[in-house]
């Protein structure tokens, strides 16, 4: 029998983080300070589904995904989620303030795994991992190197970062002209747009990411009142580094050895993450669902238009039910 779903009510404020939710810091592995949000626990009349970690995108924060949070709640999950170093509130290693910066993707993969360990102690199965754009891509880098113990029990991924424009670029191509550029112009200065100057919150980029004007204004809002949030263009080295863990991830054998059912919500007119390499490793995944829209949705589909995000959580919340019980 399916469940009854509980929609979050109109009233529920985008621009505020309710008093039942806990942010905090965790240390990573190394003592780094990472923030987190252990989001409201569930309805107490709600039926008790499990735990979800969900992880952002490249220059997101959580705090523009609390609506969503929100609809697992009312419906029986317990949600926590967290920055990935060097972004959002949690420090930075490019050139200056505003650049994004890592040498090594397995870096954040081990920041994963040491958080996911501390989630699956701390809340109940079964646990769900979720990840959107980059964090798409770092949750199943995370899976293909079996650096979560134990595995998830389902993985979800929204337009997740397999690899970018152009697609007609070889893979080799792109990591070469990285390489080449990361040494040229140095591995921590920005590698596009104004440099030490943060994403610019405007309509040419809402373009790329949304439908819905006023879910894309709660993140200039939140920049506003939590500056710590802005965040500019990747590094070059981000650049070099995102291309070799793409290869990794398109390696022989490696999307095949995911043994957990994974659902991946993307649109075929994303202009930010290829759709033709979701395509590809949609293919090769032994146990995936799928939902992808096409010019109707953008890049950041749990903050579309209600027509579109609304058949976003339907399909989500149908897969946990079916595969998880």
């Amino acid at each position: 029998m399916s469940q009854t779903i509980t929609a979050v009510p109109a009233s529920f404020d985008r621009r505020a983080i309710p008093p039942s939710a806990k942010e905090s810091l965790w240390e990573a592995a190394d003592g780094h300070k990472i923030r987190r949000i252990d989001w409201g626990a569930p309805e107490a009349d709600a039926p008790k589904r499990g735990s979800i970690l969900f992880m952002a995108g490249r220059g997101d924060a959580y705090e523009k995904y609390i609506e969503a949070f929100e609809h697992w709640r009312l419906n029986g999950w317990q949600v926590v989620a967290a920055d990935w170093r060097g972004q959002a509130g949690s420090g930075r290693f490019g050139a200056d303030e505003h650049t994004g910066h890592v040498d090594d993707f397995m870096d954040w993969v081990a920041d994963l795994a040491h958080l996911w360990e501390d989630f699956v102690t701390h809340t109940d199965g079964p646990h769900v991992l979720m990840g959107h754009s980059m964090g798409g891509h770092l949750v199943l880098r995370g899976v293909i190197e079996k650096a979560l113990s134990p595995k998830p029990d389902a993985l979800v991924m929204t337009a997740p970062m397999l690899d970018v424009h152009p697609e007609l670029m070889p893979l080799f191509a792109k990591r070469g002209f990285a390489r080449l550029m990361a040494r040229l112009r140095g591995e921590r200065r920005a590698a596009w747009g104004k440099g030490e100057k943060p994403i610019q919150i405007n309509k040419r980029r809402q373009n790329l990411l949304t439908h819905d004007d006023e879910r894309y204004q709660d993140e200039k809002w939140w920049r506003e009142h939590r500056p710590e949030l802005k965040l500019g263009a990747g590094s070059w080295g981000w650049v070099r580094a995102s291309f070799d863990s793409i290869r990794a991830i398109h390696a022989r054998g490696a999307p095949e050895s995911v043994d957990l059912p994974v659902l991946v919500i993307a649109t075929s007119e994303d202009k930010l993450v290829s759709p033709a390499a979701i395509r590809a490793v949609l293919a090769r995944l032994p146990d995936a669902e799928s939902l992808v829209f096409g010019a109707e949705a953008r890049h950041e589909m749990l903050r579309e238009v209600d027509d579109i995000r609304n058949k976003v959580l339907a399909k989500i919340d149908d897969f946990l039910e079916r595969r998880l019980g």
